[in-house]
């Protein structure tokens, strides 16, 4: 036999080369959630449209009640309303399809009512029996009071407290956003915390103006079901008379049951949904599920048991009262308040007591824990003035707590590790416009601003020439003057620099956190930078640390490079310049040379000029030998020992030059042999902090140099 190939399963081709959906295709589409919604709509829509046998409409009846049951214990339950944020969605879908179901019922009820009783099914039929009560007058009175109870009492009031709750969510949106940038800035929150706490926010204003408009539909729902309900009442009589020959007391029982049964059993669930809403928007703010939060408010008062227990008993002794139900009323309210009663009698743990049992309810190794708290420091904080607290919560400009986020985030990046959080709180003491600034709480710097005006500069270092309070910038001692704001265009067109308060003060912290950069980097924070690094470089990691170096030895490398502003974003090159030095020398110094080695490309970048040049002010040879001649010591424990006086000729000669470079816009690295360098730096930090000193071992090879001088 001669093989034959099985049939594969193509997809069928369509006349326009589309493939056809097979039916397994068909039954995915229908499993998804999205298509099951639609398809569910759609079928609300055509409710409204074609007619319903007796059998679906029953069973569709049957679907809305208990359907609002369901809504209504979820309600109930829900610890708040955000729990349930899908609840506007909820109502209209609901409120859509029992409008479908009192259009497709008032078709039967007009269409079938001469039939009998059952015309409209047997859910219908039921609940007109159960109204009627054999009196259609009784019941007529009985369901109206239920439609005035439903409109006037329970939608009314639903839709009022949701407009309310909508109308003050949204005016107190602002001052919750500042408590949260107010908690992030000052640590009490993380980030992430932050974002969660803002997502809530964003949703319980979405949720509450979402119900203000749900809302309306229950309302509107209510109304349609009194036409409605005329409409069934008044059209089916005059139906079953004049088409149909019914007398008129059997068309009125007829169709006014008829009527009664489907305005019965659509209003029972508009009314428990109207609760259910009724109960969610008047539960913001309460914790808890809405049985917990009544028992606790209401029946935890002795005093207010005891005066319902009270008023039960004299109601109970009032000629022609009954005495039994206002008697037990009477006993449980007051057994209730005996028990609460004797429970606040109970004396009450004193704070020594208390703290005596947490402290035996806890471990032994958590004893400490309160004088470790208290001996917390923050590592970075800004204590302002009475009157500078607005800068937090400025609406109008920039606030605060928005720009020292966006400090960290840009010295994360320029430096190469992210500095602690930055508390901000009040200090009483320091002048109503003052601020100091704290790293780990030893003042670094201090200064004040001036609300509602603008600090003016002069590019070229010359006083303001406009009407204001002359001082000083307090980063970089510049001479400045605080203008009012309407001068601010005068200014601009001067070509003065313009800074308002908040940034004066941030711009002061930028500068006093690059100083203290390297007393910021904790070993804490390195190994938090260790844990963060990729793959490959955790190897690396695994290989260096502690057999070769350690995390201390580490830290000291970092903080030598962060105190001579240099990035360590490239851990992974200087983990590999440590490899390659650590295992033929233990002294940082030159540890940190090799690794400045192996950052030649990052240093030359970084100090580049406009043009793409490095310009350079080279060591002359003298220097050069003068330097290397004054160190004494062996090996690793060299010390610069030279004159006072040849260093007093060396700090006059570098001070020239490097000022006549700035005279000319430049600014220049000072460049020296790879002995020299430490103790080079270590001359020029006390007089030019600024200057940068490189070694001819840190210029990379394809940089291209400029030399503007020589000392």
């Amino acid at each position: 036999m001669s093989d034959v190939p099985a049939p594969s399963a193509q997809p069928v081709l369509m006349k326009d080369g589309m493939a056809r959906p097979s039916s397994a295709d068909i039954r995915g589409w229908l499993m998804r959630g999205e298509v099951g919604m639609a398809v569910g709509v759609i079928g609300v829509i055509l409710l409204l449209i074609l007619p319903v046998p007796k059998f679906l409409l029953d069973l569709l009846l049957a679907i809305s009640l208990v359907s609002s049951v369901l809504i209504l214990m979820t309600a109930l339950m829900m610890k708040r309303p955000l729990d349930f944020a899908i609840f506007p969605t909820v109502l209209l879908v609901s409120t859509l399809f029992r409008l479908g179901l009192n259009l497709a019922s008032t078709r039967l009820v007009l269409t079938h009512g001469h039939e009998g009783h059952d015309a409209a099914g047997q859910v219908i039929n039921a609940f007109g029996q159960l109204m009627m009560g054999g009196d259609f007058i009784i019941g007529i009175i009985i369901f109206a009071i239920i439609l005035v109870v439903n409109f006037v009492v329970i939608t009314k009031g639903s839709t009022r407290i949701a407009e309310v709750s909508a109308r003050f969510t949204l005016d107190s949106m602002p001052g919750k956003q500042m408590a949260i940038d107010a908690d992030l800035s000052s640590g009490l929150i993380t980030e992430d915390q932050a974002k969660i706490r803002r997502k809530e926010l964003e949703q319980e204003s979405t949720f509450f103006g979402a119900m203000d408009g749900a809302s309306k539909f229950v309302r509107g729902d209510a109304v349609a079901g009194l036409i409605i309900v005329a409409i069934n009442a008044i059209g089916g009589m005059l139906i079953g008379v004049v088409q149909h020959g019914l007398p008129i007391g059997e068309a009125a029982s007829t169709y006014v049951q008829l009527t009664i049964g489907d305005g019965l059993v659509t209003q029972v669930p508009a009314i428990i949904i109207s609760i259910a809403a009724g109960f969610l928007v008047s539960k913001a703010g309460v914790e808890g599920s809405a049985d917990k939060a009544l028992v606790q408010q209401l029946a935890t008062n002795p005093v207010s048991l005891g005066m319902v227990a009270g008023a039960a008993g004299l109601l109970a002794l009032i000629p022609g009262m009954p005495i039994i139900p206002f008697a037990a009323l009477a006993a449980g309210a007051g057994f209730m308040a005996w028990r609460q009663g004797r429970a606040r009698l109970k004396p009450q743990p004193t704070e020594a007591e208390k703290a005596a049992a947490e402290a035996a309810s806890k471990p032994k190794d958590d004893a400490e824990e309160p004088i470790g708290t208290a001996l917390t420091i923050d590592e970075v904080k800004i204590e302002l003035g009475y009157s500078l607290l607005t800068l937090i919560n400025d609406l109008e400009g920039r606030r605060l707590t928005d720009q020292v986020r966006a400090l960290r985030r840009a010295l994360a990046q320029e430096f190469g590790f992210v500095m602690p959080s930055v508390r901000i709180l009040d200090n009483m003491r320091l002048p109503t416009q003052g601020y100091a600034i704290r790293i780990k709480e030893m003042e670094a710097g201090a200064g004040e601003v001036r609300l509602g005006s603008l600090m003016a500069m002069d590019p070229s270092g010359r006083q303001v020439e406009l009407p204001g309070e002359h001082t000083k910038e307090p980063a970089f001692g510049l001479p400045a003057t605080w203008i009012d704001e309407n001068l601010r265009e005068e200014a601009t067109f001067r070509g003065y620099t313009i800074v308002d308060p908040s940034t004066v003060l941030t711009t002061h912290l930028t500068e006093i956190l690059k100083e203290n950069m390297a007393d910021l980097l904790s070993y804490a924070e390195v190994q938090k930078l260790l844990k963060e690094l990729g793959p490959e470089e955790k190897k690396l990691v695994e290989e260096l640390i502690p057999s070769v170096v350690t995390v201390t030895t580490l830290q000291r490398v970092l903080q030598a490079l962060l105190r001579e502003k240099v990035s360590i974003r490239d851990l992974g090159a200087i983990l590999e310049g440590l490899a390659e030095a650590a295992p033929h020398s233990s002294s940082v110094t030159t540890l940190v040379e090799h690794v400045r080695t192996r950052l030649a490309r990052q240093l030359c970048w970084q100090h580049k000029a406009d043009d793409g040049a490095l310009p350079i002010i080279t060591l002359s040879p003298d220097w050069e030998a003068a330097f290397a001649e004054a160190l004494v010591g062996q090996g690793e424990d060299k010390q610069l020992a030279m004159a006072p006086s040849r260093l007093q000729d060396f700090i006059r000669s570098v001070r020239d030059v490097f000022e006549r470079a700035a005279m000319a816009g430049e600014s220049a690295v000072l460049l020296t042999g790879p002995q020299i360098r430490p103790y080079v730096r270590s001359i020029i930090e006390r007089f030019r902090g600024q200057t940068v000193v490189m070694s001819q071992n840190e210029v990379h090879p394809k940089a291209r140099l400029r030399t503007l001088g020589s000392v």
